[in-house]
């Protein structure tokens, strides 16, 4: 180490004139050979642009229909029938897939206050993503609540558990920046890896109220994959979830609205405010399945800006009236 420290030392000498911590320690690299504690100390500076996410390329599924909508049944007879509806979930999952199922799990209530996706239609998309061959099924979120007490009291730890799948807490060191267009609203904000790196990506929301966005539906259960302040997402968030879902850009909507929270969300907390609508909607358009979903509230997508935004984005159409919805009632 004394060696180390002479050699450090003589080339700081010598080296009066570096301009930049990149030049000096590229000298101490020249100065003294291959030492372990260069790499340490110059890795953060050298690493340069590495260490970002790119966006996920969704699947190109062709279904049935553009989106199906179920009532009537127990949460996983709806959730059932309404995979089936679209063609199957073979048509997203296929053997040894590393699948993301995305719920809402953000909150510390049982799964009656309609603050979280209800746990019957998780465990529902486990079984059917594992019987199509899927390798491994993660399921997470990244909790507003304590995380333990919201996995466990939503039902959902207990429900993936049981099918099968692998739940995970939120592991900070996965969160890097995604490579999100120049000047976008989201540019550099830390991403989930795991959201990512995934062959299929499926977002199952619950719907419900919210203060600021009028309702939570597929575009708002992203925000559960973003590192950083939270906070700041809120800020022109019209923009920022549209973005977002283009980034992630999931393969699968399910939203769940066996019940829907209709007032005080996105947590509740009172069970006069949840309305029991026994309904699953289905599709691979995220802003058809929110809009379709608004109208459970007596809301239209006109009436939610985010939903409008996405539209403006590309990533689907408003236009339920020309939409080949299936609906059926179990």
């Amino acid at each position: 180490m004394l060696k180390l420290i002479d050699a450090i030392s003589r080339f700081t000498v010598k080296q009066k004139a570096a301009t930049s911590r990149k030049n000096f320690l590229k000298g101490i690299a020249a100065a003294i050979g291959s030492v372990p504690i260069v790499k340490t100390l110059a890795g953060p500076v050298l690493a340069g642009s590495e260490g970002t996410l790119a966006p996920r390329v969704k699947k190109g599924v062709r279904t049935a229909c553009d989106l199906a909508v179920v009532k009537g049944g127990s949460p996983a007879a709806i959730t059932r029938k309404a995979i089936e509806a679209l063609g199957g979930i073979d048509r997203f999952v296929k053997k040894g897939d590393t699948v993301v199922i995305k719920p809402n799990i953000g909150w510390d209530r049982a799964p009656e206050y309609a603050a979280n996706t209800n746990p019957e239609v998780v465990e529902t998309l486990i079984r059917l993503c594992k019987a199509a061959g899927a390798r491994r099924v993660r399921v997470f979120d990244n909790s507003c609540n304590a995380a333990d007490m919201c996995y466990r009291n939503s039902g959902i730890a207990a429900a993936v558990k049981k099918a099968e799948g692998y739940i995970s807490y939120i592991n900070k060191e996965k969160f890097l920046p995604g490579r999100f267009p120049a000047g976008s609203e989201m540019e550099d904000w830390p991403i989930y890896r795991d959201a990512v790196e995934c062959d299929c990506f499926i977002n199952v929301p619950i719907a419900k109220n919210h203060g600021l966005t009028k309702l939570t539906l597929s575009m708002k259960n992203l925000m559960g994959v973003c590192g950083g302040m939270r906070g700041r997402i809120h800020w022109n968030i019209d923009k920022k979830l549209p973005e977002l879902a283009k980034f992630i850009s999931p393969d699968l909507t399910v939203i769940d609205a066996y019940r829907i929270l209709l007032r005080y969300g996105p947590s509740g907390g009172d069970l006069k405010d949840v309305k029991k609508t026994g309904t699953v909607i289905a599709g691979t358009d995220p802003v058809l399945a929110d809009s379709y979903a608004a109208s459970l509230f007596g809301l239209s997508s006109r009436d939610i800006d985010h939903i409008m935004q996405g539209e403006r984005y590309g990533l689907g159409t408003t236009n339920i009236g020309l939409a080949k919805i299936t609906k059926i009632t179990i």
